[in-house]
């Protein structure tokens, strides 16, 4: 809890300075060069989650570069902390939809932003409803992206697939992922097997028995 806070009043506090201060500096020093950015994905039935966490810096830089702190010539917004503009934003909300994205099939998976509460703890999750069972998706995610090609992000699938994890880059922004189908809901080759095993072995126990009535009546 004391560290949340402490999260969050650092993302406030570099809000209210970079902003004061109108900084020159291009959106995207925040730290395009320090540790990736972390998504993590979901897979269950036909639905994917996805969760992107970025750096409290970075937030701040993407939330200058649209405008979602407001005019620095007015003044800063004082009542409401860096986290909670960047929540209310709707450049922010349409930003992130446009660049985070999940495929099946070639055609977009429908995805919904979930609000943008807990940011710098729990990062941005979205929801995606894809039309069938989910067993291949191509993930895609550009944030940050436009404001520094050296940005990135470190997917991690929950959800046993292959690849496990695997980096996004500006010039390799989109990976396929292959879910384990009994993992996500599917239904496994092994259990049509099994069942196919126990139906035989039910057959021939009845045929077993039923040679045996007969042997006995003919004795």
């Amino acid at each position: 809890m004391k560290l949340t806070f402490i999260a969050r009043a650092c993302v406030s506090l570099a809000v209210a300075v970079a902003v004061q201060a109108g900084v020159a500096a291009a959106p995207a020093s925040a730290h395009p060069f320090g540790p990736p950015s972390m998504a993590t994905i979901v897979a269950e039935g036909s639905r994917v989650s996805l969760s992107w966490k970025a750096a409290e810096d970075d937030w701040v830089a993407l939330g200058r570069s649209l405008g979602a702190f407001g005019d620095p010539a007015e003044g800063v917004d004082t009542t409401l902390t860096g986290e909670q503009q960047l929540a209310r934003s709707a450049a922010v909300h349409d930003y992130l939809l446009s660049r985070v994205e999940v495929r099946q099939g070639g055609r977009p998976c429908e995805g919904a932003l979930e609000p943008l509460e807990r940011l710098v703890t729990e990062g941005a999750r979205f929801a995606f409803a894809c039309a069938e069972p989910v067993v291949e998706v191509d993930v895609r995610i550009t944030a940050l992206t436009d404001l520094n090609e050296a940005y990135r992000t470190v997917l991690t699938a929950e959800t046993p697939a292959d690849p496990a994890q695997t980096m996004l880059t500006a010039g390799a922004d989109t990976r396929r992922l292959r879910f384990e189908p009994s993992a996500v809901g599917g239904v496994s080759l092994a259990v049509p097997a099994v069942v196919l095993v126990i139906a035989v072995a039910a057959l021939v126990a009845f045929l077993v028995r039923g040679r045996r009535r007969r042997v006995g009546v003919a004795a």
